[in-house]
C-alpha cells in the first residue's frame, strides 16, 4: 500500500538517499529543507528520476519553533483538505556543529532542532495520525544525560555535548509518548541509523568520508514501512548492533523521561506565550 511519509532535512545526507528509497516504492513523500532554492533543485530531481511517485515540499528553519509550527500547520491543512492520513513522520533533520548556537528564541539550538522541533511537529500532526501510523525519530550512539539547565538554553555546552545529549533527549521523550500512545496513536520508535555514514553532519563534526549513507536510509525505511517494527513502539533500535537494544539508562527511566517531556511541555508553553 502506498504511504504518505513527511521526512525532514531531505534536501542532502540520509535524509535525501531515505527520499529516494521511498519514492523508488511509490510512495508520496512531503520533502522538509531550510533552504527554498535547494528544496526546488532537489524536487526536481527526484521528480525525474522517479516520474511515478508524488513529492510536496514544505520549507521551515526547525531551529525557530514558529517556523516549526508553521510548518506543521501547514501540513495539517493539505492532508486535511485531501482527507489523507499521515502514514508516517521520520525525523531526520539534525544538526551537529553550527556557526550559531543560539536560536532566535535564546536556546540552544543543537537541543532546538535535535529534541524540541521534532517534538512539537510530532504532537502538532497527530490529528492526522491513527494507530497504523509511525513516527521515526533519529537517535545516536552518542547519547549523555541531559542538562537541564542547558536544555532550557541557561548553560553553553561544546557540540560533542550539547548532540550526545540532544540525541538522548529525544530517544527519551521517544519512549514516552510512544508509551503514552500506545493503541491509541502512532508507534513511536527512536533509531541509531549507524555511526559515522557519510552525511555532510559527520564530515563537518569529524573530517571523515563516512559510511554508505544507503545503509542509514534502509533502516529509516524498514522503520517507516516494515513489519519488523510493527510492534516497536517506545523502543530504541541500534543499527550499529542491527538489533533492538537497550538506549542510555535514563531513557528507561520513567520519572526522568517525564520530568524532560515536562520541561519540552513547559519551554514550548513559554514560546507559545512570547509570540
Amino acid at each position: 500500500m502506498k504511504k504518505t511519509i513527511l521526512l525532514t532535512g531531505a534536501t542532502d545526507g540520509i535524509g535525501l538517499e531515505t527520499a529516494k528509497m521511498l519514492l523508488a516504492q511509490g510512495h508520496t513523500v512531503l520533502l522538509h529543507g531550510r533552504n527554498q532554492d535547494k528544496l526546488n533543485t532537489v524536487q526536481a530531481s527526484l521528480n525525474a528520476d522517479y516520474p511515478q511517485a508524488s513529492t510536496a515540499t514544505y520549507i521551515a528553519d526547525l531551529s525557530d519553533m514558529a517556523q516549526v509550527n508553521t510548518l506543521a500547520q501547514s501540513v495539517l491543512a493539505d492532508l486535511q483538505n485531501a482527507n489523507k492520513i499521515l502514514d508516517v513522520v521520520i525525523n531526520n533533520a539534525g544538526v551537529y556543529k553550527l556557526a550559531n548556537i543560539t536560536t532566535v528564541n535564546g536556546l540552544d539550538a543543537r537541543f532546538a532542532v535535535n529534541t524540541l522541533a521534532p517534538y512539537l511537529l510530532t504532537k502538532a500532526l497527530l490529528p492526522v495520525m491513527n494507530t497504523q501510523s509511525r513516527v521515526v525519530n533519529v537517535s545516536s550512539a552518542a547519547q549523555t544525560s541531559v542538562n537541564f539547565d542547558s536544555l532550557v538554553g541557561k548553560k553553553p555546552l561544546s557540540d560533542s555535548a550539547a548532540y550526545a545529549q540532544s540525541k538522548l533527549a529525544i530517544t527519551m521523550w521517544s519512549r514516552h509518548l510512544g508509551l503514552a500512545l500506545k493503541g491509541s496513536g502512532p508507534l513511536v520508535v527512536a533509531v541509531n541509523p549507524k555511526s559515522l555514514l557519510g552525511s555532510k553532519m559527520v564530515k563537518d563534526a569529524y573530517g571523515l568520508a563516512g559510511g554508505d549513507l544507503k545503509l542509514g536510509a534502509d533502516i529509516f525505511c524498514r522503520a517507516a514501512l516494515s513489519d519488523e517494527f510493527k510492534d516497536a513502539t517506545g523502543l530504541y533500535f541500534d543499527n550499529d548492533a542491527e538489533r533492538f537494544a537497550p538506549p542510555h539508562p535514563d531513557a528507561l527511566n520513567p520519572a526522568k523521561n517525564q520530568q524532560l517531556v515536562d520541561t519540552l511541555d513547559s519551554l514550548l508553553a513559554q514560546l507559545n506565550a512570547d509570540s
